[in-house]
């Protein structure tokens, strides 16, 4: 049935979203989560509009209630657990820049599906881009929930179909599309500010990879629920290493490192492991060369573009 008032680009998600087998509840969720994703997300912000206190409970009720929630233990394997994180269904997986630059620079459809290791969540483990090329940038929802916000404010890039279609229909005054070349400039410069690009994951946009946020600790919801205890976002599969003969203690890698993974000692950096999630920012802005990234098994599989 066409309904003249709906937008195209509604009505191609929603049929896609059925096509896949989605509740009806949890298509209603993707929706919402699209078409007010200044509020869903700028609850987070220290804004604190009168709006949020009528949506917050909205947002908990449709996240909890999920049809898409796995059972009892099926998130890891272990019995027990005895129900499933929030981070089940709606998450983000650290990319250091250069995997960042494929991802957005991919030139033909991807439809595979990557392991538990890979993205060790239950959901959103389908990396699906259809029309890949299609690229928008976003004003950053977290930012703009903020009073003093990180700038820039549209440093978010969102990648594929049907959600750009979507996002540039309901949200004209903050989005516009963009190639590739102009993503990487993005993601560069992202990167020198020692801000970390995630690739968010949630189950209602179809279950599948849908954008590359740059995130900051300052504004960041998800790293602002990670540092509550609510593990929204997962490790590049890569570990910082400190070259110490190399390192010349300047301390830029100590200011830049989002997540405090990085610190000095006796006049040369250190890597606090269980902090570090990989982004590879400081490895980037070592002037000495004296950081790299190995490797690390026990974080998890590094999501390789070429792979796929």
């Amino acid at each position: 049935m066409h309904i003249p008032f709906i937008k195209p680009s509604t009505r191609n998600y929603f049929r896609m979203a059925r096509s896949q087998g989605m509740p009806l509840f949890d298509r209603l969720h993707g929706y919402v989560y699209g078409r007010f994703a200044y509020h869903y997300i700028g609850m987070a912000g220290d804004k604190k509009p009168w709006w949020r206190f009528l949506l917050a409970p909205l947002v908990m009720l449709l996240n909890r209630h999920s049809p898409f929630l796995p059972t009892k233990g099926s998130s890891t394997g272990d019995p027990a657990q005895e129900k499933p994180t929030f981070a089940d269904t709606y998450h983000g997986k650290a990319m250091p820049l250069a995997e960042a630059s494929k991802l957005v620079r991919l030139d033909r459809p991807v439809s595979t599906r990557v392991s538990e290791q890979v993205l060790p969540y239950t959901r959103a483990r389908d990396i699906v881009l259809a029309n890949p090329e299609k690229i928008v940038l976003l004003d950053c929802p977290c930012r703009s929930g903020m009073k003093n916000p990180c700038t820039p404010i549209d440093v978010c890039l969102l990648v594929g179909e049907p959600f750009c279609s979507f996002m540039l229909e309901h949200h004209p005054d903050k989005t516009r599309q963009i190639d590739a070349d102009e993503a990487v400039r993005i993601l560069k410069a992202e990167n020198a500010r020692g801000h970390v690009a995630h690739a968010f994951f949630k189950d209602v946009i179809l279950g599948r990879f849908y954008a590359i946020c740059n995130c900051c600790a300052c504004c960041c919801g998800a790293m602002k629920a990670q540092r509550a205890g609510v593990q929204m976002l997962c490790s590049s599969g890569y570990l910082a290493e400190v070259d110490q003969d190399a390192c010349s203690g300047c301390g830029t890698c100590v200011r830049l490192c989002q997540f405090k993974a990085v610190g000095l000692r006796q006049g040369k950096a250190f890597i606090r492991a269980k902090r570090c999630m990989g982004c590879g920012v400081c490895e980037q802005a070592c002037a000495k060369s004296a950081i790299t990234l190995r490797l690390a098994p026990e974080k998890g599989e590094p999501l390789r573009v070429d792979a796929l």
